[in-house]
């Protein structure tokens, strides 16, 4: 399991993780009912980007984020 450190490296897995699935950007704008732009800055790693749907998106890739509270 990889530790998300930013926006940027969930961006670049949720990239990895919409090309893994063989869907384009609109593909997943689309299913999720956002735009494409969202979609778009969301890979880039926008720290503005609404966190709502950052997650409808990652659910929608079939995806988790896991909170360790731990403090290792």
């Amino acid at each position: 399991m990889d530790a998300l450190k930013d926006t940027k490296q969930l961006g670049q897995m949720i990239r990895a993780a919409r090309k893994n699935q063989g869907l384009t950007q609109e593909q997943l704008a689309a299913t999720c009912g956002t735009g494409v732009r969202f979609i778009r800055e969301l890979e880039h790693g926008k720290e503005s980007c609404q966190i709502g749907k950052a997650m409808m998106v990652v659910k929608m890739l079939g995806m988790e984020i896991l909170i360790d509270g731990s403090t290792s």
